[in-house]
This record gives structure tokens, C-alpha cells and sequence, in this order.
């Protein structure tokens, strides 16, 4: 028998030239894909029924589904959770064969279905009048497999000719979904260690060491109480659990409130509120009120197994901070730094020794009354500061 020749003509050249020299602008792949789907059925391809299947390096997500059916100009895009590979969605599904080294699954949906696969998928298919079903891995570089998949309702399924083609598109395919989603990598990479705002300017070109703006913020810094002696005497594991929820306590409310978290720090946070949002200072502190309502609830949960509650402290402040990169030669550190951060550094640590879990200074405070109730704590030294810093306290 003859091998196949792969550069014989197919119904999808159009759309391989498409993809390989159309596609330069397009910055998203799910565009892509929902324009190659329609472009495949305008060149007479019978295309019901596309997804596409991507791992993705995200904290909370294993990876991503796009789902394109005829009619759509968009493709869904549904986000797959770690623990998937536990679920009957997954076991015995074209993805779990594919990431068991199968190089493809076709199922004819036409037949007596005690003949085929087993699978809810497969099922759901044959209700919506689909006949035939292939899917293959998409590759990429470094041994990456990813998953394609397409389906049609025409009668007798897809014919030799239609597979030809669409087997024509993949290798191109790879290389252009490989270039989007290692761009969408980047950014999630720097989203997830530095935050949104400083991933923007640093993937705008803020590299350079010693590069940076002037910035007036409130600066918010948190600190959780006795984690020396938490950490001492709990299992490892469960430290982390504990910080982990404590972070998430604190840190969900900052970012629903226009907060960025710079950095955590140990068991601390450094998080700034950009003034020139107008109500930066009221959200700082409505994302304050929140925390502790977050962190009560955690406590809760936390005595019904014994657990001691976690005691933290807050200092704010309002100033100018140097925002930008800082360190070595080969190692930066996207951070803020300057008197105002100091300053809140300082009177987090004061929480302790005044009882207070929330001080504020003065020049913030006055940005922010009367729409809050704060209670006036008097003047205090403050290390690192000549003058007595008046000071204030708030409940939330």
C-alpha cells in the first residue's frame, strides 16, 4: 500500500493558508479556532461539532475547553478543575485515552451503541443527531499534548476525504495555538507571582533594573500573630492550609475591591490601592471590613476542630511610593518601596502593642472620614520616625 501523501490537495487548503498566514493579528485562540470551524464548513467540510482541549499552567485550573457547534461565532470556553481526572466525565473519555498515548479516537455514532464506547459524551452526541466523531492530539513542543476534537451529522459520517483535510490542518494548528497559549503562559505566570497591574507593565516592558513611577497609594500591610509558634507545633501540611485560607480571607476581598497584592511576605501581605481610582481609600477599607468578616467565618470552621483562632494585625497608610523594579543584575523584584510603606509597616506592628487589629495614620484617615466610624487613638511613637504619629482604629 502506498503511503499517504501529505501534501496532496485538500478541501482545507484555504484554511491551512489561512491559519498559517491570516492569522498574525489574532492574539486569542479561541478566535481562532471558532474562525477556522466556520471557514472549514464554507469550503464544504461537514462541521457540526469542534473542541479543543488545552492543559494550562494555572494555580486553580488543570486547563481549558473551547467548544464550538454550527451557528456560533464564538467559541465557549469552559475552565476544567484539577480533581477532573477523578470524575466520569474524564475516565473513558477521547481525553483520557489521549493522555494514555492514544493518536486517535473515532467513534462512528450511527452504529448499535452496545457496540461502541462507553461514555455519557458519546451518548449526548447521538441525542443531538451527530454521526461520527474523530479526535486527535494536538503537539507541542517539548512532548505537550493537547486534544482536537470534530464531529459531524452528516449521513455515513465523515468521508476519507474530510479526514484528509482535517488531518492537513493539525500540524499548523500546533504551532499557532502553541504561540498563543505559551503568550497567555507569560501572562498568567505574571498575574499569578506579581499581580495584574505590575504583569501589564511588565509585559509592556518594564524590565529594566532601577526602572519605575512615582505612585500616591494607600498601602495596606497584614501580618498574621504567633505563626512562629503555629509553625512550630503544627504538621507541615497543615500550615499550609492555614495560610493558604488566610490569604484567601484576605487577599479576595482586596482584589474585588481594586486592590493589587504585591507580594506576600512569610505570613504577610503588602497590598496598594491606587489613588487615582477616586474612592481608592473607601474601598481599602471596605475590602478591610470584608477580610474580617472572612476571617471570623474561617475561625469558626476552624473551632470545630479544635483549632485556635488567628489573631492578625493591619497598618495603613497614604502616600508616594517608588513602583517599579528593583535588585540584581540576573534577579528583580516588582515591588513598592519608600517612607509611606515603611510607615505601614510600622503600624501594623503597633496593632499588637495598642490592642488594635486595624491602625490607620492620620493623613489617610482624614481621606476617609466622616464616611467611616474610626476611633482616635491618640499620638504615638513610631520606630524609624521622628515625630509622634497620630493614629486611628477601625472596627469594620
Amino acid at each position: 500500500m502506498n503511503a499517504p501523501d501529505n501534501n496532496a490537495p485538500t478541501q482545507a487548503d484555504g484554511v491551512v493558508d489561512w491559519l498559517t498566514n491570516g492569522t498574525r493579528d489574532e492574539r486569542f485562540i479561541d478566535d481562532i479556532f471558532a474562525q477556522m470551524c466556520i471557514r472549514l464548513q464554507q469550503v464544504g467540510i461537514p462541521l457540526k461539532r469542534s473542541t479543543l482541549h488545552i492543559l494550562i499552567n494555572h494555580p486553580q485550573w488543570l486547563g481549558a475547553r473551547f467548544i464550538w457547534s454550527d451557528g456560533m461565532r464564538e467559541a465557549e470556553i469552559a475552565l476544567v478543575d484539577y480533581d477532573v481526572r477523578e470524575r466520569s466525565e474524564y475516565i473513558g473519555s477521547a481525553a483520557n485515552e489521549m493522555q494514555e498515548g492514544a493518536t486517535e479516537v473515532r467513534e462512528n455514532l450511527e452504529r448499535d451503541p452496545s457496540l461502541g464506547r462507553k461514555h455519557a459524551l458519546y451518548d449526548e452526541m447521538r441525542s443531538l443527531g451527530l454521526t461520527d466523531y474523530v479526535a486527535w492530539p494536538l503537539y507541542h513542543t517539548l512532548g505537550k499534548r493537547h486534544l482536537i476534537t470534530f464531529a459531524t451529522d452528516r449521513p455515513g459520517g465523515f468521508d476519507h476525504a474530510h479526514i484528509a483535510a482535517l488531518k492537513k490542518l493539525l500540524p499548523v494548528l500546533s504551532l499557532v495555538s502553541e504561540i498563543r497559549i505559551k503568550n497567555r503562559f507569560a501572562r498568567t505566570l505574571l498575574e499569578t507571582y506579581v499581580g495584574s497591574h505590575a504583569a501589564e507593565l511588565i509585559l509592556a516592558g518594564a524590565t529594566r533594573r532601577g526602572t519605575g513611577t512615582t505612585v500616591r497609594a494607600a498601602i495596606m500591610i497584614c501580618d498574621l500573630r504567633d505563626f512562629t509558634k503555629i509553625s512550630d507545633n503544627w504538621p507541615r501540611d497543615d500550615v499550609i492550609d492555614l495560610l493558604n485560607d488566610y490569604f484567601d480571607a484576605m487577599s479576595e476581598p482586596i482584589a474585588r475591591h481594586g486592590g493589587e497584592i504585591l507580594k506576600f511576605i512569610g505570613d504577610g501581605l503588602l497590598a496598594i490601592f491606587p489613588l487615582q481610582a477616586p474612592d481608592a481609600c473607601a474601598n481599602l477599607l471596605h475590602a478591610v471590613t470584608e477580610a474580617r468578616q472572612a476571617m471570623a467565618a474561617l475561625n469558626e470552621r476552624n473551632s470545630a476542630t479544635s483549632r485556635a483562632p488567628l489573631n492578625y494585625g493591619i497598618g495603613v497608610h497614604v502616600g508616594d511610593v517608588m513602583y517599579g523594579n528593583i535588585g540584581s543584575t540576573s534577579r528583580l523584584d516588582f515591588t513598592v518601596i519608600g517612607p509611606a510603606v515603611n510607615m505601614a509597616s510600622r503600624l501594623e506592628a503597633l496593632t499588637k502593642q495598642l490592642g488594635r487589629t486595624v491602625l490607620l495614620s492620620r493623613d489617610f484617615a482624614e481621606l476617609v472620614e466622616p464616611k467611616f466610624e474610626l476611633e482616635h487613638v491618640g499620638k504615638h511613637e513610631v520606630r524609624g520616625f521622628s515625630d509622634p504619629i497620630e493614629l486611628f482604629a477601625y472596627q469594620g
